[in-house]
């Protein structure tokens, strides 16, 4: 039997991508397959970052062609290309950053903040280039949970550099403000300060900007949807009836102004005893699958109350950092990639693919 493309292809439609669930044909990605006699050589393109999955998608898709009689040589390259997707109708987007993801809650104290940071993280521990803007004008967090100190320098006059450390871009108005400061601020100065942040701060080349938003559904949320181009939204919430009641009120919000839910994480899911390790679902159990189930979004994980999670984010040494190879920050690293492909599955923007047409009067 000679091989042929046709027949390298068929063989690539039974290994199934462990992250999208779809079969590597199907999910559009084999490109380039070359035959040379009887070896073969062929890309496997990614559309989300997968630094530590690619060795077991190769293996899977070298030992499936293998399986082929007359087969010499596979040769296969697995990569990621991440490219921007559309955001809400009629806002543009920013050209240097590719897509913009929200992380909020519908009411503070239920771990946003942590989350979101742990999230850019894993996204950049997975090979991905990671922004982190600190949208909390009035409680800002950041600085303090990625460990950084000091202002930010500009080199034009105009934008300012964003601040740096574990690989990840950062803006906050923490940056800028003395730590012990109250922001007394109204809310149209507020909403201009966002705009400012992610305007004038010169971000480079991201693949995805985490934005960590306020508590609520005030000026913030309503900017956000209005002027900044949102890829989509993560919603974090508690098992806790009353965390509950909010979250619905921020995937609502997001819902009103076309701002598509990628999924929602429950947070402080069950209690960790630091001395024995007793679980225990001291806030309720299942409520976040449950409005999953209600709304028809995805479930995107769990992350147990642990006391190292605190001391993580509190040193400023967040656990995907802190602690990579523990069994909490693969949680976060499975939430970040479930959240990458759903970003992934949408409509790419083809804005740059047309000709601006310009009409003028002579």
């Amino acid at each position: 039997m000679s091989i042929t493309v046709e027949i390298i292809k068929e063989t690539l439609s039974k290994v199934i991508d462990p992250n999208t669930n779809k079969d590597l044909v199907i999910g559009k990605c084999i490109k380039n397959i070359k035959l040379d006699g009887s070896d073969v050589a062929f890309d496997v393109e990614l559309g989300y970052p997968a630094k530590s999955q690619i060795d077991g998608i190769r293996r899977s898709a070298i030992s499936a062609v293998r399986q082929l009689t007359g087969i010499g040589n596979v040769s296969v390259n697995v990569y990621s290309k991440i490219t921007s997707h559309t955001a809400q109708r009629g806002v543009k987007l920013m050209a240097n950053v590719k897509n913009i993801i929200a992380v909020a809650s519908g009411k503070g104290g239920v771990g946003k903040s942590t989350t979101a940071v742990n999230l850019a993280l894993a996204l950049a521990a997975e090979g991905a280039q990671v922004g982190i803007l600190d949208a909390d004008i009035y409680g800002p967090s950041q600085p303090m949970m990625m460990g950084i100190s000091g202002r930010p320098e500009t080199i034009d006059g105009k934008t300012m550099e964003p601040m740096e450390n574990h690989g990840l871009q950062v803006s906050s108005i923490g940056f800028m403000i003395d730590p012990d400061e109250p922001m007394v601020w109204r809310g149209p100065i507020v909403t201009q300060a966002l705009q400012q942040l992610l305007d004038q701060t010169n971000w480079r080349d991201l693949d995805y900007l985490i934005v960590d938003m306020p508590p609520g559904t005030g000026d913030i949320q309503l900017t956000l949807s209005q002027k900044v181009p949102v890829t989509g939204a993560v919603i974090v919430t508690t098992p806790q009836d009353i965390a509950l009641l909010d979250a619905r009120k921020g995937l609502k919000m997001f819902e009103k102004v076309d701002i598509p839910i990628l999924g929602i994480v429950e947070n402080m899911s069950t209690h960790i005893c630091s001395n024995c390790g007793h679980a225990e679902a001291i806030f309720g159990h299942g409520g976040g699958e449950k409005m999953c189930q209600e709304y028809g979004v995805d479930f995107l994980g769990a992350l147990p109350l642990t006391m190292s999670i605190r001391e993580h984010a509190d040193s400023g040494m967040p656990t995907v950092i802190a602690d990579p190879d523990g069994a909490v920050a693969e949680i976060y690293r499975s939430i970040a990639r479930k959240i990458a492909v759903k970003v992934a599955e949408k409509a790419k923007d083809m804005s740059s693919k047309f000709p601006s047409i310009v009409i003028k009067n002579d």
